[in-house]
């Protein structure tokens, strides 16, 4: 074909071998003979590439070709560069080989990054290694002149093996710039464990706290990198390292250029791109008739509990020493050192994590994670993520226990069979937000058809005959369509975010380290299962379809 690009190569289908030595390899074709005379053997191949210098190649695919005589090409070795008059001649019967007091012919590769030189020897021009001379004058020729190894070549003239001559220096780039935190979040919400092994479950380091001035994070600038240089002489250049903002957030203060401190006392909040500090409301009894509800803009402590009928609503973490009853918290992480007794009105929300020592007719819903340390009785749990039951008792009786990925417990059920709903899989949070969306829409979907039905009857009307408060009622219900209409391609846009988030959802699995009772209903991923008889120590996840057994790990 006019324009393509021609390729060295030895043999032909006359031959019944075609070698092509191409840009992306070294390919070797084998025709089946007609005749059925074979006309060469597997180490008349194997001599070829020797001949032209290529000596680490695939021997069983070459092999196979032979074998398979299929006309194919196949890839046996990287490619290597060949002179653009290469030509390569095969022996007949009678002729003589190469002299064998001749030197062999160097062949110098060059990388295509261009920061290496290898150099192999050709043999067909004679069978002597060359020598170091030779190698340093067809680098030169090459235009290698920098980066040459003295030492290996010392070493290459000894053999016929092929050897790396010369190597560049390659390029060193710079390091992006990192934010240095001076504190530890890593312990946040884990109970405290003494030198004896003792863990404190009333001391989980909810809070860490920092003072004005104090020092929050040292950005490191990023650096230059360093230059480098190609076997020929080439600089390469290197890339900078990429800086990084400084995470300055809500009370916080940037002090020269570098370095983040606080502007007040307060609890540090860090979302990973920013850091904060958020001031931090202490109660020293508990809330009821004499503090009445609180909603507050940072982090709330309470040293007692949360009275019947009350709120407490925090942008912050809330920590409550005492317990919850039939009360209403609101917050980023609730902490609750007592359970919560719901009295099937009370209700615990948090955008990331809720823990407690126990829940009893309570509604709990987390964005995250539910950590419950005792039991949980006729309640209804909903999670983003996971629900963790594995110290204490860790049991789950009645109620709805939800999470987007994982439920385990110790115990779920118990042995009077009652009740206990458990679903996993899907996230409920993401599910609500779902079903609120699509009624939205669907409600206003109704309503524009309803609005276009009675534009459509009214402009059969000669509306200049009506009054003016009817002209201005028909105007508005006009301009009114339209912001709906730009309401209903967002929530379409809004579905279909949605449902590819909840078609995204990990498989759920329920875990139970000691037993799941009869009378327990498990949905995993939309999937249901009633359970018929005790199973112990075991986890039950989604397979081909239906919800298996597994055992506990």
């Amino acid at each position: 074909m006019e324009g393509e690009k021609s390729y060295p190569t030895v043999g032909g289908q006359d031959a019944g071998y075609l070698f092509e030595f191409k840009d992306d390899g070294v390919f070797l074709t084998v025709y089946e003979d007609e005749t059925g005379d074979i006309k060469f053997e597997l180490s008349n191949l194997r001599q070829i590439m020797r001949d032209v210098g290529v000596l680490d190649y695939d021997i069983e695919l070459m092999a196979r070709a032979v074998r398979e005589m299929a006309g194919v090409p196949y890839r046996i070795a990287e490619p290597i560069e060949l002179p653009s008059d290469f030509v390569y001649t095969v022996l007949e019967d009678g002729e003589e080989p190469p002299d064998e007091l001749a030197f062999a012919k160097v062949m110098v590769e060059i990388s295509r990054d261009r920061m290496k030189a290898t150099v192999r020897y050709d043999t067909r021009a004679g069978s002597r290694i060359p020598t170091k001379e030779m190698v340093l004058e067809a680098l030169n020729e090459k235009g290698v002149v920098y980066g040459i190894k003295e030492d290996a070549i010392d070493r290459g003239v000894e053999s016929m093996a092929s050897f790396v001559a010369a190597e560049g220096l390659p390029p060193v780039n710079g390091d992006d710039a990192y934010i240095d935190r001076k504190f530890d979040l890593s312990t946040k919400g884990k109970p405290f464990v003494d030198h004896y092994d003792r863990v404190d479950y009333k001391n989980l380091n909810l809070f860490v706290l920092t003072k004005k001035n104090d020092t929050l994070a040292i950005r490191i600038p990023q650096t230059k990198g360093t230059p480098g240089k190609n076997i020929f002489g080439d600089t390469v250049p290197a890339k900078n390292g990429k800086p990084i903002p400084m995470p300055e957030g809500k009370n916080t203060k940037v002090i020269g250029e570098n370095r983040l401190i606080a502007e007040i006392d307060g609890q540090i909040v860090d979302t990973g791109k920013k850091i904060s500090v958020d001031s931090k409301l202490v109660i020293k009894g508990a809330v009821g008739v004499a503090t009445g509800n609180i909603d507050f803009d940072g982090s709330v402590e309470i040293a007692g509990g949360v009275q019947q009928g009350f709120m407490v609503k925090a942008t912050g973490d809330i920590e409550i020493k005492g317990g919850v009853s039939g009360a209403e918290v609101e917050g980023r992480n609730v902490f609750i050192g007592g359970g919560i007794t719901g009295m099937n009105r009370g209700r615990v929300r948090a955008t990331q994590d809720v823990r407690a020592m126990f829940t009893e007719n309570a509604q709990v819903e987390a964005g995250r994670d539910i950590y419950i340390s005792d039991v949980v009785l006729h309640s209804t749990l909903r999670a983003g993520s996971r629900i963790i039951m594995e110290e204490k008792h860790g049991q789950i009786t009645g109620g709805i226990t939800v999470a987007g990925e994982e439920v385990n417990a110790k115990i779920i059920g118990n042995q009077a069979f009652v009740v206990t709903r458990v679903s996993v899989g899907v996230d409920p949070n993401l599910q609500r937000q779902y079903q609120l969306v699509c009624r939205n829409y669907k409600e206003g979907k109704k309503r524009l058809q309803q609005i276009t039905q009675t534009l459509n009857t009214l402009g059969k009307i000669d509306i200049s005959r009506l009054p003016q408060e009817r002209i201005d009622q028909i105007n508005a219900l006009t301009r009114s369509q339209f912001p709906l209409a730009g309401q209903l391609k967002k929530d379409e846009k809004t579905i279909r975010e949605l449902e590819a988030k909840l078609a995204d959802m990990k498989q759920g699995r329920v875990r139970a380290s000691d037993v799941i009772y009869p009378g327990t209903r498990l949905i995993v991923n939309s999937v249901m299962k009633n359970v018929y008889e005790e199973y112990r120590h075991c986890a039950f996840s989604l397979r081909d379809g239906e919800i298996a057994l597994g055992p506990y790990e």
